[in-house]
């Protein structure tokens, strides 16, 4: 049996059992390591404020319309996993068990893949296994940065230094970019200090547009990256950016847009607003750039030490404590960056104990 990490309701989080998925000829049985609590998406499915889950997504149109919700309690959430290969079917030829993979598959504590979704997702051997949880979250960091279109030479704000935040901040820098952080929470404004951003602001002493203004000998930033998910950081990154500049909405806003003032800054200084979701690549990248590439060159970025995310890790918690887990990132979040679930003192079957691959030191 498999356990499992489900939402049962809006504020409520349980452990169920679910079975052992069978062992095809070609599929790959691996046991989950660690799964990353993505705090921005699960957050509003712990809440209740997904659309998704009081709206129906019409995929055909794309469009929400009218009818039952798409989403539906209870569910199995979360979508930053690595495990380790347990076992593999017979007709499998490129993996072998020991080998640490990352990818999605849920807070689950083991699950079977195809040897095809497996085989291009293989860590390094030497990389510590805990970076594999930022494949995807990392993809989204990723995708904005391509969204935003950076110059070498040009000034970057990054609103919100959450988990994407810190991400996106580290690879605006490599493309040549002069970094500004902006966070209401003193510890997340000290890690994108310690982990390269130019300068930092914090948010709650107000006045962000026009600091960020006298950083630029009062031109205002190039690009504006909002990455909060609030409405009111959103304005403020419309207005801290110069004339005839854009502003790349990352983040996932719940709810109405309030104290987005349209009329002001955006209208004024001609801003162009640009739209960052993982569904897809810009235009003018999607026949260079997929999700693959997206998620390989994170990961490959990670393990070579140009990306630096194990300091995003704040808590790694035993899956016993998944609702503690939501609660504190729900109700503390001055406390946490990324908050890990650890499988490995599960037990699942009798496949025996879990390897834990050394770091690469």
């Amino acid at each position: 049996m498999a356990t499992v990490v489900r939402m049962d309701g809006p504020g409520s989080v349980s452990l169920a059992e679910e079975p052992d998925l069978p062992i095809t000829p070609t599929g790959v049985r691996i046991r989950t390591l660690y799964s990353g609590i993505s705090a921005g998406t699960e957050l509003t499915q712990y809440r209740g404020t997904n659309a998704h889950f009081v709206k129906t997504w019409d995929p055909d149109v794309r469009l929400f319309v009218p009818g039952r919700p798409t989403a539906e309690y209870p569910t199995v959430v979360g979508y930053e996993e690595v495990g380790e290969v347990v076992q593999v079917g017979p007709e499998v030829t490129t993996l072998r068990p020991g080998q640490v993979v990352w990818g999605v598959w849920g807070h689950r504590s083991g699950t079977v893949v195809d040897e095809s979704y497996a085989t291009w997702r293989v860590l390094d051997p030497r990389a510590d296994p805990i970076l594999g949880i930022f494949s995807h979250i990392g993809s989204v960091a990723l995708n904005v940065v391509l969204d935003s279109d950076i110059h070498v030479g040009e000034t970057v704000v990054v609103f919100g230094l959450g988990v994407v935040g810190q991400i996106v901040a580290q690879l605006a820098r490599r493309n040549g970019a002069r970094v500004i952080g902006v966070d209401t929470i003193p510890h997340r404004i000290e890690l994108a200090r310690e982990l390269g951003a130019d300068e930092v602001l914090d948010a709650g002493v107000g006045e962000v547009a026009e600091r960020v203004r006298k950083l630029t000998d009062g031109r205002g930033a190039d690009v504006a990256l909002d990455v909060s998910g609030n409405h009111l950081a959103l304005h403020e990154a419309v207005r801290s950016v110069a004339y005839n500049s854009r502003v790349v909405a990352g983040g996932f806003y719940q709810g109405e847009a309030r104290g987005l003032f349209l009329g002001e800054e955006f209208h004024h200084n001609r801003v162009t607003l640009v739209c960052s979701q993982i569904s897809g690549v810009a235009a003018a990248h999607a026949h260079r750039w997929d999700r693959k590439r997206l998620a390989t060159t994170v990961i490959d970025l990670a393990v070579t030490g140009r990306l630096d995310l194990r300091p995003l890790v704040s808590h790694v918690m035993p899956i016993e404590e998944a609702a503690s887990a939501y609660k504190l990132i729900d109700t503390q979040p001055d406390q946490v960056t990324q908050v890990v679930f650890d499988f490995t003192g599960t037990t699942a079957g009798d496949r025996g104990p879990v390897r834990v691959p050394q770091p690469w030191t």
